[in-house]
C-alpha cells in the first residue's frame, strides 16, 4: 500500500492557524479516499475530516465544520488540512489515513482506512 508522512504540526495559540500537509508515495499510483484523524493522550482516535478521490466531495466533524479545509492535489500527491480558529480542544496528534485502491469515496470509519501516517503533533495553547 501507500506510504504518508505528515508535516506542520506545531504550537500556537488559540484563534492562530496551522496547515498540515500529507506526502504520498509508492510504487505505484493509488486512487482512493484519504482522510485526517487526530487523537488525544488517553483517548480513542476520532474522525477529523475526509475527501474523495476527486477532491469533489468532503466530510467534516462537527466539531471541526467551519474551521478546518480538507484539500487534496492528486498530481502533486499530497494532500492538506488548513486549521484556522484553532482551540485547545484541538491539541492532538494528527494522522494522514488513505483506503485501499479504488476506494474512492467518503468514510468517517476508522477501520475504512489501510494506510496511515505516523502522525503530528498539533498543541493549541490558551
Amino acid at each position: 500500500q501507500v506510504q504518508l508522512a505528515e508535516s506542520g504540526g506545531g504550537l500556537v495559540q488559540a484563534g492562530g492557524s496551522l496547515r498540515l500537509s500529507c506526502a504520498v508515495s509508492g510504487r505505484r499510483l493509488s486512487r482512493c479516499a484519504m482522510g485526517w484523524f487526530r487523537q488525544a493522550p488517553g483517548k480513542e482516535r476520532e474522525f477529523v475530516a475526509a475527501i474523495s478521490w476527486s477532491g469533489i466531495t468532503t466530510s467534516y466533524a462537527d466539531s471541526v465544520k467551519g474551521r478546518f479545509t480538507i484539500s487534496r492535489d492528486n498530481v502533486k500527491n499530497t494532500m492538506s488540512l488548513q486549521m484556522d480558529s484553532l482551540k485547545p480542544e484541538d491539541t492532538a496528534a494528527y494522522f494522514c489515513a488513505a483506503r485501499p485502491e479504488g476506494l474512492l469515496q467518503v468514510t468517517t470509519a476508522r477501520t475504512a482506512y489501510a494506510s496511515w501516517g505516523q502522525g503530528t503533533q498539533v498543541t493549541v495553547s490558551s
